[in-house]
């Protein structure tokens, strides 16, 4: 699906040193990212950037790809977890479903409904390069999912209700005086 972004969400589609996250149409975020093969202080860096990114957007998670970088990891820091890495993630378990509202930092202003597993393990590697098995639920399943999606190439727009699809505007409207 191609996203024509309004003319008054165009100021959130600016890249900059500020703002790295990188935006659609950008090719990157349509493609299937390689594994990583061990964890170098570059990984770690990569992984300490996406963070900071994620926290600065207001974000609960991050995709490598949405920084430009083509390895398989993400970050996520959903409700009151702490923060993490899931490097090489797969999920080798679904269970349930959930329907719930998903926005992307790559498609900001964006919102619609998406059916995810309500339920999901993820394996993978901590930022040390430990094997981890995640038991997930709710909404940290859903951010899991959400992020390893990126890493196949795959943005929520492919899989939301196309129903529900509409724009906000982060924090309220910007004409608003009273935001």
């Amino acid at each position: 699906m191609e996203i024509v972004v309004p003319d008054e969400f165009q100021y959130l589609y600016v890249q900059d040193q500020e703002r790295p996250v990188v935006k659609i149409p950008h090719p990157i975020l349509r493609q299937s990212c390689t594994e990583v093969a061990r964890v170098t202080p570059k990984i770690e860096k990569l992984i300490d950037t996406m963070m900071k990114a994620m926290k600065k957007a207001n974000g609960v998670g991050l995709a490598a790809p949405q920084m430009g970088s083509g390895l398989r990891l993400f970050v996520m820091q959903p409700l009151e977890m702490k923060p993490m890495a899931v490097i090489n993630p797969v999920i080798t378990e679904k269970h349930g479903e959930q329907v719930g509202e998903e926005g992307c930092l790559s498609i900001p202003g964006l919102y619609g409904d998406v059916q995810r597993a309500l339920k999901v393990v993820v394996e993978g590697f901590d930022r040390k390069g430990r094997g981890i098995a995640l038991e997930l639920e709710g909404l940290p399943a859903r951010v899991a999912q959400h992020e390893i999606d990126h890493l196949d190439g795959v943005l929520f727009i492919d899989k939301v209700d196309l129903a529900t699809l509409h724009w906000v505007h982060p924090g309220g409207d910007p004409d608003d005086e009273e935001n």
